[in-house]
């Protein structure tokens, strides 16, 4: 009886066994029935939305070059660095051992924390209850500093699983130049779908050469698994060579950072360029930063609009000579002093006379000859004055590369009273308003004999079998001819040179400066009135007067020290003349310290030997030194930077992940704390400047 009932028991489970087989086998059937038959049409769909489903491959951006094929802007490749504490061998008692060996590495070759600061934070993880799967160990540093890491006690183990040593690597826009024509180079950023894309500068105006290809992956079935099969590779963007001058555009924000310093401005900009091929060989714009005090790169306002004051009565005295109003310069005109033309406001010169010759009116800067002799041929048909304007060019686009780049605006006028009191303001410089980078045109192309070439920031292309120079371009083949523009070029040269000339500040026996002061008052923004306390003060010109090779504009906004054009914007110009001279940068190979220190010697030497220092000075009696030296990076602790220039002295600190604060100009003769000293990473260091 026993036995009966096991094997009921039995046969009810296999039963039950079979039942569940065969319900299984069922719902296999008529899943594998719907899936093919059924829901056929569904599946296959989505299959062929994952084969047909592609990623893009972001292209390598192209780098962007100065004239000289030095590196303005390129793509770095930066890593993380983090050790895994719990990979699968991980040589923990290894590790400890290593510890004041590795801190001491790392202190010397990555100073962001003393020795003390690196054993501290490499003690930490071991104190958690769990290891770390990823502790940071270094960020953003190069492939250089990583090989550099592996060389490290502990951290120089093969085998990645008993280091736990672990990689994260990014691509990075790089400058190596810093602040160096930041705005006109321009800055990238990431948009929200991870393309690398230009918003200013160079980076925006050539982003579509730049930024290249994008590359298409799409999945492809194998034996296995779907996997991304490249369809159609990336292509790396275009290399720009710009027209950027290294040492040129060095010179030209010193002396612009100097002036502005001196005179407490709010803005200044400054654009260098070459006669011949328009080539701008420099362009600063600097900006007080109101947190900090110093000038730093602002907006790009060598390409905005602004009235231009005076400097825009050499332009219509250009439409005065090459339309034959003018065909005596030495023909007198009676200026009094005031000239109500067409019943408006008064117009009254700044220098005024009873009476000059027209080849005075430049130099005198007045503004009631210019009137005259502009109102005498456009009296009934004011808006003919805009015509002449536009009939040379000089409304149409530059294509710098520039991406801000604006055009003038100039009205033409109507031709009633309205439009002729409007034209006598325009022709010296008023109710216009006219970019930097317009206005360094018209004196280039004077400067050139006539020929008005067109201003450019980029010089070439090349990459992808593609290697391309920009030949020199011209808005016009000339804007005068050579007899007026030979005219001008001396009119000009009197600003400075003549007997009365508005520029008589900027003579110097080394280089001869030719060009134009502009002084204009600034509008309130709220009264929409002119601020007579407010002015913006400009300088254009070219130098050497007789035989230019270089032009440059140079705009000061709001000194607060009672400054006129020539003490701050021309003084801009004729630094930066003297300084390219000095360095023979003009066709010469004259020494400008030894001409204006005969009989003297160089001071200029390089040793980091405080007691060579002193022996030289001794013997060869040299009352002055200015110490040029590389940092030295074996020493721990604060860099000693006494005799570095500012901006040297700074980039050697912050490499060291120290703050700076500067007290005064030129070198720096003390710091604080001093050289050597332990300070942690973030801490701010004081440098004490004085010119030598």
């Amino acid at each position: 009886m026993k036995k009966d009932n096991n094997r009921h028991h039995i046969l009810f489970r296999y039963v039950l066994i079979t039942a569940g087989i065969l319900l299984f086998a069922a719902l296999i059937v008529i899943k594998a029935f719907d899936t093919t038959i059924l829901s056929a049409d569904k599946w296959n769909e989505k299959a062929m939305k994952e084969l047909s489903r592609v990623e893009i491959i972001k292209p390598e951006r192209g780098n962007i070059l100065a004239s000289d094929g030095s590196i303005l802007a390129t793509n770095l490749q930066f890593y993380t660095v983090r050790i895994d504490f719990r990979s699968e061998r991980f040589m923990k008692d290894r590790y400890v051992m290593a510890l004041d060996s590795l801190s001491d590495s790392l202190a010397r070759y990555f100073p962001v924390r003393t020795k003390a600061g690196w054993k501290k934070y490499l003690q930490e993880p071991l104190t958690r209850k769990k290891l770390p799967r990823s502790f940071r160990l270094l960020r953003n540093i190069s492939y250089a500093d990583y090989m550099k890491l592996r060389t490290f006690p502990f951290l120089n183990i093969p085998n990645r699983n008993k280091n736990g040593l672990l990689k994260e690597s990014k691509m990075r826009r790089k400058y190596p130049y810093g602040d160096m024509a930041a705005l006109s180079v321009g800055i990238v950023s990431e948009r929200p779908n991870g393309q690398i894309r230009g918003v200013s500068g160079l980076e925006k105006d050539l982003d579509s050469l730049l930024y290249g290809k994008p590359g298409v992956t799409k999945k492809i079935p194998l034996t296995k698994n779907l996997v991304n099969w490249i369809d159609t590779p990336a292509t790396p963007g275009y290399n720009v060579r710009t027209t950027i001058d290294v040492k040129m555009q060095d010179i030209v924000e010193h002396e612009l950072n100097k002036v502005l310093e001196l005179c407490n401005a709010e803005w200044g900009t400054a654009v260098l360029m070459e006669v011949s091929t328009g080539d701008i060989k420099a362009i600063s714009n600097l900006e007080k930063d109101k947190r900090s005090g110093r000038y730093i790169e602002g907006q790009n306002r060598a390409v905005l609009r602004y009235e231009p004051g005076s400097v825009v009565k050499t332009l219509s005295m250009l439409i005065a000579l090459e339309d034959g109003i003018v065909r005596d310069t030495n023909r007198v005109i009676h200026t009094g002093t005031a000239y109500a033309y067409a019943g408006g406001r008064a117009i009254t010169d700044a220098h005024g006379v009873g009476s000059m010759k027209v080849s005075e009116v430049l130099e005198r800067s007045s503004n009631i000859g210019m009137t005259k002799i502009i109102t005498s041929k456009y009296d009934q048909n004011p808006g003919g004055f805009y015509s002449r304007l536009k009939e040379i060019g000089f409304f149409e686009p530059m294509h710098t590369g520039i991406a801000e780049e604006i055009r003038p605006r100039i009205d033409s006028v109507p031709s009633n009273r309205g439009g002729r009191i409007a034209l006598s303001r325009m022709c010296y410089g008023y109710a216009t308003e006219i970019p930097p980078m317009y206005m360094l045109s018209i004196y280039n192309a004077i400067a050139n004999g006539g020929k008005y070439v067109r201003p450019r920031l980029v010089k070439g292309l090349y990459g992808n079998g593609v290697d391309t120079i920009y030949p020199v371009s011209y808005i016009r083949d000339r804007i005068c001819s050579e007899e007026n523009a030979a005219i001008l070029r001396t009119m000009l040269k009197k600003v400075v040179w003549g007997k009365h000339g508005t520029g008589r500040l900027l003579r110097n026996k080394y280089v001869e400066i030719a060009g134009k002061t502009g002084t204009c008052y600034m509008v309130d923004s709220i009264t929409r009135r002119y601020d007579t306390s407010k002015k913006r003060l400009a300088f254009c010109g070219f130098f050497p007067a007789d035989n230019p090779q270089y032009s440059c504009v140079v705009l000061t906004c709001n000194p607060r020290q009672p400054k006129g054009a020539a003490s701050t914007s021309g003084t801009v110009l004729k630094n930066i003349a003297l300084m390219m001279y000095s360095r023979g940068m003009l066709n010469n190979s004259s020494d400008y310290y030894a001409e204006a220190n005969p009989g003297t010697v160089p001071t200029l030497y390089a040793s980091k030997d405080a007691k060579r220092n002193a022996k030289i000075r001794t013997n060869l009696g040299i009352p002055k030194i200015k110490r040029f030296a590389t940092p030295d990076y074996d020493t721990l602790g604060v860099p000693d930077v006494v005799g570095f220039g500012a901006r040297d002295a700074i980039a050697v600190m912050e490499a060291r992940g120290l703050n700076v604060k500067l007290d005064g100009s030129g070198y720096v003769i003390a710091q604080t704390p001093s050289a050597g000293a332990d300070i942690e990473s973030g801490g701010m260091v004081k440098l004490t400047l004085m010119d030598q």
